[in-house]
């Protein structure tokens, strides 16, 4: 297949005119790590920037060196200054940026009556879309502070990555539209001929929804329409301008994904929707993604070498020990005829087997082990040494035997073939992604072995961004 473009995302953080990235994509696939580890290294490499997180979780602020990240940027300590820049972080608190924007927009009175609302409290604390257009908002208030030359945004974990887009306008046109206008009619009509005009439709319409969500609750929607009859315009227009700065040429978005169907499969539809609504997409960043040392010996390879080995093992065990001949071929031939000693008695001499890595080996009683056999502490049983302890050759095989290293090689060799096989999948979910959009620069970042926990961490995944391997064309696989 055509390789697709790489990703250089050094060249993206270096650049004077990004000053906003959004990291989007769907949840679970490490868009929040992805966005401090490029808030990192772009601090560490001249920029000052900042990274408005979503994620609540505290292992990303302590991974920063910060106690707990808030609404208010935190300078994150222990960033490499040398190159002159800087790094800060907050988490978005979704009601007090709802707050502040009552605030900055209404008259003290008012700001104070619609705080109290009990219904605005409600729609600032867990109403559809709120986060998606809080956090967009908040963008807006660190872009118009121009403090910061580099904005990265972690996008919200969205069950779906499109919310993202959808929300901002889904609130605006909610705050916006007919129903809340109807109830701010009796407010803005004066006199009592208007009311009275009113009050034939108004009261109808009202008085069955307040059957249905109550009359407290219905009381509480229209003070809170009354009150925020000055701001309602203003989130239309937010909306509009947060639109504009998306599309702006300084933006970039940066979709992520795991190598796995249903992430890459969200990723082509945010790809798809990035294009329609013209907005700037940088690339994809592809997480998770495992690679191997050995990549030119196949799954199949190392299976049929495997079944080699342990074929060997077995003729080698069956001419050692031949006391336990036929139990090793009753072992390898389930099918065929059975021992007539009866497994389970003691005075039979068939002792119990185990298998290690696919080795079927057969062992006595405690007091008669096999040459390979050790003793369950906990059962008393006698078992068979397994792939993990087979590096003890010589307590296990004091006669020089090579079987142990040969058990470990079958075990090493069937967990390649495992891992060779992970790596075809990946392939091939890749494959359909860059077939369907091979215009997307891609940057893939190897799997780590464990969570990132530190400072540390993040850069190694800034080093791997940016430090993307040769990638050669290949065809497709499957």
């Amino acid at each position: 297949m055509d390789m697709a473009p790489q990703l250089d995302t050094d060249a993206l953080l270096a650049d004077p005119e990004t000053r906003i990235v959004v990291c989007c994509g769907s949840g679970g696939v490490g868009k929040t790590t992805t966005a401090a580890a490029l808030g990192v290294r772009a601090a560490e490499r001249g920029r000052k920037a900042v990274v408005l997180t979503i994620d609540p979780a505290r292992r990303l602020a302590q991974s920063m060196g910060i106690d707990a990240l808030d609404n208010v940027p935190r300078r994150v300590e222990g960033i490499d200054g040398a190159a002159g820049g800087e790094l800060h972080a907050m988490m978005l608190d979704m009601k007090r940026t709802f707050d502040e924007f009552v605030e900055a927009h209404a008259d003290p009175e008012r700001a104070r009556a619609i705080l109290a609302n009990p219904f605005y409290q409600s729609l600032s604390a867990g109403f559809a879309g709120t986060q998606e257009y809080m956090a967009m908002e908040k963008l807006g208030q660190l872009r118009a502070r121009d403090e910061w030359d580099l904005i990265i945004v972690d996008t919200p974990p969205s069950r779906s990555a499109l919310d993202f887009l959808d929300a901002p306008k889904r609130l605006g046109s909610f705050l916006d539209g007919k129903f809340i206008k109807i109830l701010m009619a009796p407010a803005k009509v004066g006199g009592r001929a208007g009311m009275k005009f009113l009050n034939v439709g108004v009261s109808m319409m009202t008085g069955t929804v307040s059957k249905v969500l109550g009359g407290q609750l219905m009381r509480d929607v229209q003070t809170f329409a009354a009150a925020m009859d000055t701001m309602f315009g203003g989130f239309r227009t937010r909306a509009e301008a947060t639109y504009r700065l998306l599309q702006a040429p300084g933006t970039a978005f940066l979709v992520v994904a795991a190598p796995e169907r249903d992430a890459l499969r969200e990723a082509a539809y945010f790809v798809e929707r990035l294009a329609a609504d013209r907005m700037p997409l940088a690339g994809l960043v592809l997480n998770r993604v495992h690679g191997s040392g050995a990549a030119q010996l196949s799954a199949e390879r190392a299976l049929a070498a495997a079944e080699t080995l342990s074929l060997g093992l077995a003729e080698t065990s069956d001419a050692s020990h031949p006391a336990s001949a036929s139990h090793l071929a009753q072992s390898a031939n389930p099918g065929g005829s059975a021992d007539p000693a009866d497994p389970a008695d003691p005075a039979s001499g068939a002792g119990e087997a185990g298998e290690a890595e696919g080795v079927t080996l057969t062992v006595n009683s405690p007091e008669n082990l096999a040459e390979d056999g050790i003793v369950d502490p906990g059962s008393g049983h006698a078992q068979e040494q397994n792939a993990s302890a087979a590096d003890d050759s010589s307590a296990s095989d004091p006669d020089g035997s090579p079987t142990s290293a040969e058990r470990l090689a079958v075990g090493l060799l069937r967990l390649h073939a495992e891992r060779m096989q992970v790596l075809a999948r990946e392939q091939r979910t890749h494959h359909r992604f860059t077939t369907l959009h091979p215009e997307v620069p891609v940057a893939e970042v190897a799997a780590l072995p464990g969570d990132v926990h530190d400072l540390a961490g993040l850069r190694a995944i800034g080093e791997r961004l940016a430090e993307q391997p040769e990638r050669q064309p290949k065809s497709a696989a499957g």
